[in-house]
This record gives structure tokens, sequence and C-alpha cells, in this order.
């Protein structure tokens, strides 16, 4: 009697070892992701408010793509230069909400309104406590990019609907200096990153297009503008992943020769974003002869399907199967 009274306390002591365990480990886990949030908070203001200078690598599937940007905060402006360094050039000038495309072999400009802020460094498009839901969120260790000592954060999807993310943030600052997309392999198929980057003290001249002598170029407006495209409804959406613009634009075809004339097409786009990534709906007039099919360029897969009389291009920063999944239940109800 004596021995089964030992065991049975024994029995209930462990229980509650085991039971304070799990509720430290739980608390841990609770006040990880607190932190987590605390820095991804960091990310949007800092790429925002602070004047930065820098070159990054971009890696998507088998391609490399260097570029430099330099961001400057004004008062209530935001100015920022992004060049393109590899290929054809290209130069965007942002001004606010206003971004200048400058295309030197047609000497053309194009002009159009910014459609999204979540663009590296500033990469999310919603609050790090709606994150919470879909994503596991978690301190890494520290680590170096570019010479700065940065703070890593995890985000692990809890479906296999979306990618997982580990980003490394500046620790003084909070600028987010990488960041890598990963598979449900937790294998690297995205990755940004900067090679060199000031902090402060940026050249006002650098927001500035590098190309002096314009004159005679051909200046491209795109015509852009919110829309009603309640006929249209996609039945699946990913989970977490909500409506946030409707718009239709004018899409201007630059010709190979600068002496021809554009073409134009009115192109409908439906965007879905869970604060990470988005899922566009591209809805445009399905005259054009075009195959259907899919295909994958890094993170990014792209599925082209007729419906009806239209042509529709679905294309979004989630696995295939979200793709398809979405691509398969749109619907339309003129």
């Amino acid at each position: 009697m004596r021995q089964t009274l030992g065991l049975f306390k024994f029995v209930v002591l462990f229980s509650g070892f085991l039971a304070f365990t799990a509720h430290a480990e739980s608390v841990d886990s609770v006040n990880d992701s607190r932190e987590a949030q605390v820095w991804l908070k960091k990310i949007q203001s800092s790429a925002q408010k602070l004047n930065y200078s820098g070159t990054f690598v971009y890696q998507q599937g088998n391609q490399v793509r260097t570029s430099r940007i330099s961001h400057i905060r004004s008062g209530k402006n935001e100015l920022e230069k992004l060049e393109i360094l590899d290929g054809k050039p290209r130069e965007y000038i942002r001004n606010n909400e206003e971004i200048a495309c400058y295309i030197p072999e047609t000497k053309s400009i194009r002009v159009e309104k910014r459609v999204s802020q979540d663009v590296f460094p500033a990469i999310l498009g919603a609050h790090p406590n709606e994150l919470v839901d879909h994503y596991a969120l978690k301190q890494g260790e520290v680590g170096r990019v570019a010479g700065h000592d940065c703070q890593t954060v995890l985000l692990t999807p809890k479906d296999k609907l979306r990618y997982g993310y580990k980003l490394w943030i500046e620790k003084s600052t909070g600028l987010l200096l990488k960041a890598q997309t990963l598979n449900e392999k937790n294998e690297v198929v995205e990755q940004i990153a900067f090679t060199q980057i000031v902090i402060g003290n940026v050249d006002p001249a650098s927001v500035k297009t590098s190309f002096k002598n314009t004159q005679g170029w051909r200046v491209d407006n795109a015509v852009m503008s919110e829309a009603n495209l309640s006929g249209w409804a996609v039945k699946a959406v990913p989970p977490g992943f909500k409506k946030t613009r409707e718009m239709k634009r004018l899409i201007t075809d630059t010709p190979a020769d600068a002496n021809a004339p554009a073409s134009s097409r009115e192109v409908s786009q439906i965007v879905y974003s869970d604060g990470l990534a988005a899922i566009s709906v591209f809805i445009e007039a399905g005259s054009q002869s075009r195959t259907e099919g899919s295909m994958q360029q890094g993170a990014m897969n792209i599925v082209g399907k007729r419906q009806g009389d239209y042509w529709l291009t679905i294309v979004g920063e989630v696995p295939a199967a979200a793709i398809k999944q979405v691509a398969n239940s749109i619907e339309f109800n003129p």
C-alpha cells in the first residue's frame, strides 16, 4: 500500500512537472512571438522614414538581378530612386505615390501611380498581429548582412497554401537587409539581400534621374482608376487573404522600334494579400491568341486561362497549389 501511494505521488508530481514545463514553454513561445512582432513593426516604419542608399541582389529561381536603391524622407515626402543594374538599363524615380520609369532604349518615360507599398525593404502590408493566425513567429539567431548586425525573425506557415520567410533586420535601426522565401522543405526559393548599404547621410542628388537630357522622350501616362469588379468572385481564396484593391488600368505595350506607335489595352486587376504575400487576378478581353498553362519563377506561380470571353492571368507569391485553387474557383456573374 505504501509503495502504491508512493508511486501515485510520483505520477502526480511528474504530471505536474510536465504541465508546468509545457506551460513555461508556452509562455516562452508567446513572449518570443511578441518580440518577433516588435521587430516586424520596425521593418515598415524604418523603410519609410529612414534615409538609406545601397545595392541589393534579387535571386528568383535561376535569375539573379542587381539593383541600387536610394531613399530619402524629407518632411512628409518620400523620394526614392531604383536603378536596375543588370540587362537593359531602367530607372524608377518615385515621388510619394507617383513613379516615373525611364526607358532609354525607346526614349520613353512611363508615369504611373504606385499600386503597392509592400516593396523591399518595406515588405509588410499588414500589422504584425494580423499574421499570427497564419504564421508562427519567432526570433532566430543574430547574424550579419552587408557588415551590419541583424536579428533574424522566422515566419513559419500554418498551412501549405503559403511560403515561410526568414528575415534579417538591422539591430540598431530596424531596417530589413535580407529576406528569404522558403518552401515546405525549408528550401530557399527566392531571396533578396543588400550587399552594401549606407543608412543616413544620403546625398539628395542620388534620388534624381541620371538621364539629364530627356527632351524629345515620349511620356506615357498610365491610366489607372479604382474599379468595381463585383461581378468577379474568387470562391476559394486561401485563409487570411483579403481583397485589398480592385482597379482598371490602360497598359501600353512599348514597341521595340522607338518610332513605331505604341498599342494599349485595358486590364482589370483584383489584389488579395495576407500581409506578406499577394495574389493578383488580371482580367482582359480574350481576343488575343494565347495558350493556357502554368509556370513558376522562384516563389512566383502563374496560371493563364480562358474563361468565357475573357483571358485571366493569376499571379501570386504562393505555392502552386494555392494558385491553382484560386484559378479553379473564379466565377463571373455579369
